[in-house]
Parts: structure tokens; C-alpha cells; sequence
């Protein structure tokens, strides 16, 4: 038996991003957005309010980072998230992170967490307030790769936001291989069609 929810945009594993930019004196600041996504293969979708001090800084530097939040960093993760830099503009200094400037854009990079997006500004939607970037790089710490200079997802172990209990989960083990596994169903569709190809001339 199925039920009804209502109408809920309830998608699992939703990704926490960390977005990282500079502020007007050049400190570092960084929020926690839930609602992200990729909209290409080199482009993230964001929906970010205009009023996030983190949406002026973009504007003012044409650049942001995105960085996936960790297991290791759950609490930091969560204070970006729930303590506005409108109110307390220095909030990154008290989560005891630190930054390096990003050699390709105007925006910093957070050593602790491992997998960074570097991202330049693209556009923005007025209306929905979905902002696209362009991702020029990716930087990652050598801790998360496997022995072929892959990331390593177990390595990198990102947290996953639960939009009902409002927690945080990390990901699961492996269940199959991409672009492999569903081969099999194709392979009986073929052989369906051969049957009936060998049983065309039976009257």
C-alpha cells in the first residue's frame, strides 16, 4: 500500500554544499546550502536567497567555491548553516577552518574538506533565485584518491541532508556498477528478438 505525502520535493541523497567567497575585506565566509545540484558537466545549480551575505559577496567577486561537507565536519557544517554573516560577519573564524586562496578564481578554498568546486559566476534568476556556476576547476586533497588518482568516495565520506528528520547521513555501500549492471535486461531483449526472428517462418 502507497501513500500519499502531499507535495514535497523529497530527493535522497540530497548533497550539503559548503559555498565559500570572500567578504568586502577580503575575510573568508561560508554557508551551508542545502538545495544544489550539477546542471551540466562542468556547471552546479544553486538556489540561494538574495538577502544571504554570502549572494553579495558573489556579486562583488563574480566567484564562489563548493565544497562537499564531510562526516568529519558535521557540526561546522551545520553552524555556516544556521548563523548568518549579516549577523556576525567573521562567523567562519569561529568554526576553526581555515582557507587558502583558489589559483584559478577570486575565492577561497577550505583546506579542511576535501573535494572543492572552484566556480565562477554564470548567472542568476531574479525570479527563482537559482544560481548557476561554472565549475574551472576541481581541487582535492591527494587523501581521498585510490591508487589511480580517482576520488575515492568511502575517502572523502560526504554527509547527505534528510529533508524530513532534518539530520545529517553519510552514504552506504556499494549496491552495483553504473552504466554495466542493466546491461543484463538488454541482453534478455535481445534474445527475445532472435526467438521470435527464428520463429517468423512456423505457421
Amino acid at each position: 500500500m502507497r501513500k500519499n505525502l502531499k507535495a514535497k520535493a523529497l530527493v535522497y541523497p540530497q548533497p550539503v554544499f559548503i559555498i565559500a567567497t570572500y567578504n568586502e575585506d577580503g575575510s573568508t565566509d561560508a554557508m551551508n546550502a542545502a538545495w544544489g545540484c550539477v546542471a551540466d558537466i562542468n556547471k552546479v545549480a544553486i538556489y540561494m536567497a538574495k538577502n544571504h551575505k554570502t549572494y553579495e559577496n558573489i556579486c562583488n567577486t563574480q566567484a564562489f567555491t563548493v565544497s562537499m561537507a564531510t562526516s568529519k565536519y558535521v557540526k561546522q557544517a551545520d553552524y555556516v548553516g544556521v548563523v548568518s554573516a549579516n549577523d556576525e560577519l567573521h562567523k567562519f573564524d569561529n568554526t576553526g577552518w581555515h582557507s587558502i586562496k583558489s589559483e584559478c578564481i577570486n575565492a577561497p578554498i577550505i583546506e579542511e574538506l576535501p573535494l572543492t568546486l572552484e566556480c565562477k559566476f554564470e548567472s542568476f534568476d531574479e525570479e527563482s533565485e537559482l544560481l548557476i556556476g561554472e565549475v574551472v576547476n576541481v581541487s582535492v586533497d591527494e587523501s581521498i584518491l585510490d591508487e589511480n588518482g580517482k576520488v575515492d568516495v568511502y575517502k572523502l565520506d560526504p554527509i547527505t541532508y534528510d529533508t524530513v528528520n532534518h539530520t545529517y547521513i553519510t552514504l552506504g555501500k556499494k549496491v552495483g556498477n553504473a552504466f554495466k549492471d542493466g546491461i543484463v535486461f538488454k541482453k534478455c531483449l535481445t534474445t527475445k528478438i532472435e526467438i521470435v526472428n527464428d520463429n517468423s517462418d512456423i505457421v
